[in-house]
């Protein structure tokens, strides 16, 4: 069965951050909880995968040295690892953990969830947006 990355009814009942329609996000890697391009979450994603960020150096390290390596290829998962420069649908809690460490990578707020609040500050977000103007 063929990959779904159209991000179906729940990128169309979503919000981003900014109270409008959740953008799609990454297809390569293709992100997300439910793997289609979108950072969507449902009651399923216990880890809250709705930041929308783009990897860096600093970051991945934090997130290896906290137990959490993403960098490392994982075939058996089909999980190729990420490097910088990469985007990727993050955990809110992760990324308010990396914020408090000064290892926050960059976010795209138009595709990061609404439910990222539960964890995260707006204004905090806001700091590390890469697409205010």
């Amino acid at each position: 069965m063929p990959l779904d990355i159209s991000g179906g009814d729940r990128r169309k009942k979503s919000l981003n951050v900014l109270g409008t329609v959740l953008e799609p996000y990454s297809y390569d890697p293709i992100t997300g909880f439910y793997r289609d391009g979108c950072c969507a979450t449902g009651p399923e994603d216990a880890g809250s995968h709705t930041v929308c960020v783009e990897m860096t150096a600093k970051f991945l390290a934090f997130s290896k040295a906290q137990g959490n390596d993403l960098s490392t290829p994982r075939p058996e998962f089909g999980f190729a690892g990420l490097e910088a420069g990469d985007r990727w649908c993050l955990c809110a809690p992760r990324w308010q953990e990396a914020f408090l460490a000064g290892a926050a990578p960059r976010v795209f707020l138009r595709a990061t969830e609404i439910g990222a609040l539960q964890w995260c500050e707006l204004e905090d977000l806001k700091r590390f947006a890469t697409d205010l103007v």
